[in-house]
């Protein structure tokens, strides 16, 4: 079955900052038909350069779902407090 992957690595530096973006998340991601399958602060680097800070790894169905969150106001209004706290490397990752 396709889905669409959400991968990020997130390298936080004002924590209360990122905390009102982890607040607000739920409420912001609910009813886009995302699954959160992963957040880890230490991932395990198997090869390569090893990843410093967290990773999020989220699953939508479909690109649209993805685009309901990713672009939605909710998410806008929230995302602005995860910008201020930290640096992110994100990718969209089309797969099974």
């Amino acid at each position: 079955m396709p889905a669409i992957f959400f991968a990020a690595t997130i390298r936080i530096h004002d924590r209360a900052e990122y905390q009102r973006y982890l607040d607000a998340y739920d409420e912001a991601f609910a009813g886009t038909g995302g699954e959160v399958l992963a957040v880890d602060d230490a991932p395990l680097t198997l090869e390569g350069a090893p990843l410093a800070g967290r990773v999020v790894l989220i699953r939508f169905p479909d690109e649209v779902a993805f685009r309901s969150w990713y672009d939605s106001e909710a998410y806008k209004r929230i995302v602005v407090h995860r910008h201020r706290a930290a640096e992110t490397d994100a990718l969209l990752v089309r797969g099974y």
